[in-house]
């Protein structure tokens, strides 16, 4: 099982936020707090489903204060609970709200890319996660 002492694990998640912020437009709150790829993967959730187990647990976490914060605490739930390419693709089947998070650029915006992003991502659920939540 991957561990949280695992190098790989590392450069995984550093990857995935990487892919989850390129070209993501800057948005703002109501309060002028910058909004990030956790805000995108609430909204893009909350329209697809009706509660999301990851969410709730992440949002449960007083700790966590950021955006930012909350998108990694909540990549990792999903690597635990081999929910990750299936929570990222309930995310990105709305174009119209692809289009209103990210520019041009973004790989999410291509269909080839986005599939092969997937693609890689369904193969992590044969992987065993063993992080602390």
């Amino acid at each position: 099982p991957v561990t949280d002492g695992s190098r790989e694990l590392h450069s995984l998640c550093a990857q995935l936020e990487f892919l989850l912020q390129f070209d993501l437009k800057e948005k703002r709150s109501f309060f002028g707090q910058r909004k990030d790829y956790w805000d995108f993967l609430c909204q893009g959730l909350a329209r697809c489903r009706q509660e999301h187990e990851g969410i709730q647990f992440v949002t449960s976490l007083d700790k966590l204060k950021t955006p930012v914060g909350r998108g990694r605490a909540f990549l990792r739930y999903c690597l635990v609970h081999r929910q990750l390419a299936e929570s990222l693709q309930l995310c990105l089947l709305d174009s119209k709200s692809l289009c209103e998070w990210y520019y041009a650029r973004s790989p999410f915006l291509s269909p080839q890319h986005r599939a092969e992003i997937l693609g890689s991502l369904y193969e992590l659920d044969c992987v065993t996660f063993h992080l602390a939540l």
